[in-house]
């Protein structure tokens, strides 16, 4: 069997395929996450705490000047210490693991229902209906 063929045969594979839909469909929910974080969950937050923009603050150790943004900071040859990043990722981390381990559960549960669910008697095989058809001939003697 050729190279070519043994790629074609194992990138059609149903479980290939399936992984590069996960990838594509975490990579779009990555990027969802990371606007909820830095859109919508970190600016009330920030302005709860007197209008800190997380995604601005970080620390110089090493450069001169009053730097009012990273870009600004970079620009200049700063080094910084960029924890408002650190912050927003941390924070972006969290909702990813908390919408995984939810999905786990969900899938864990179905699971579980299936494993409880009876199952259906199985039909009797021929000996048994044998057996029984002697058993109950010798009750009517």
């Amino acid at each position: 069997m050729g190279m070519i063929s043994e790629f074609k045969e194992f990138a059609v594979k149903g479980n290939v395929v399936d992984m590069a839909v996960g990838i594509i469909i975490g990579g779009a929910f990555g990027t969802i996450v990371k606007s909820l974080v830095s859109d919508v969950i970190m600016p009330p937050i920030g302005l709860l705490l007197g209008g800190v923009d997380f995604s601005n603050l970080f620390l110089v150790i090493s450069g001169d000047g009053n730097y009012q943004t990273i870009e600004q900071a970079a620009a200049e040859g700063a080094v910084t210490i960029n924890y408002g990043v650190f912050i927003n990722n941390l924070v972006s981390f969290l909702i990813v693991a908390l919408a995984v381990f939810l999905l786990v559960k969900g899938i864990n549960s179905l699971k579980r229902k299936e494993e409880e669910a009876p199952a259906a008697p199985a039909e009797p095989s021929e000996d048994i209906l044998l057996l029984r058809d002697i058993r109950d001939s010798l009750k009517n003697r």
